[in-house]
């Protein structure tokens, strides 16, 4: 697999295992970050022996979201100019989760945060940690949500909901999201990796055709 500066990509046999690797700055979404995610995302959807990916972030949290110090430009209000790298980076990321012909699983500790989130929420099954929480945080700081979250939300857990964490901008802890239906499972923070490993392990050896067809 292609070396990457902050993604590290490995498999198992038909199995594929993303590691969202910049845990000093809790996995935020950087230039590099998003070009790295972008080719291994790439790289998994193009290759036929690879048959479920599973996405993870290395340390305290799955992703804390863009990394705003690192935006480049301002609008006239001041704000990072995000348009051109949703674009031309990580939009692309979340069509190519939702539309490659294979199973997509995310194994959430921790915090995911804004753009974090939505790539969270892209997968086709979600396994959370107990300390995990989700949160558009976008209106915290004068922003519209993006990643596509404002499509997958609703579908998962309703309109109500939906607008609750887009306007109020308040943590979901991982149980209130199974309850909500927002995530398919919790398990304790020592069993997120050998859980959601299971669940990979599994989706890579079944009817692929049939998961692609479901999805």
């Amino acid at each position: 697999m292609p070396s990457h500066e902050t993604i590290d990509l490995t498999t198992d046999g038909p199995a594929a295992r993303i590691l969202l690797n910049r845990p000093d700055a809790l996995n935020a979404w950087n230039e590099q970050f998003g070009n790295d995610l972008r080719d291994a995302v790439s790289t998994v959807t193009g290759d036929d022996s690879i048959r479920a990916v599973l996405i993870t972030g290395a340390g305290r949290g799955f992703s804390s979201g863009a990394d705003l110090k690192e935006q480049r430009g301002a609008d006239d209000g001041g704000l990072p100019d995000l348009s051109a790298r949703l674009k031309e980076i990580y939009h692309p990321i979340i069509t190519d989760l939702r539309e490659m012909p294979k199973p997509v699983v995310s194994a959430v500790n921790g915090p995911a945060v804004g753009i974090g989130c939505s790539l969270a929420l892209a997968a086709d099954l979600i396994v959370a940690a107990e300390s995990a929480y989700f949160l558009l945080a976008f209106v915290n700081i004068g922003l519209v949500p993006d990643g596509g979250s404002t499509a997958f939300i609703p579908a998962r857990v309703g309109y109500a909901r939906a607008a609750e964490m887009a306007m109020l901008g308040e943590r979901v802890p991982a149980d209130k999201a199974l309850d909500w239906g927002l995530v398919n499972r919790v398990v304790a923070d020592d069993q997120l990796e050998a859980e959601a490993g299971a669940l990979l392990e599994k989706l890579a050896n079944g009817p692929t055709l049939s998961y692609a067809g479901a999805k």
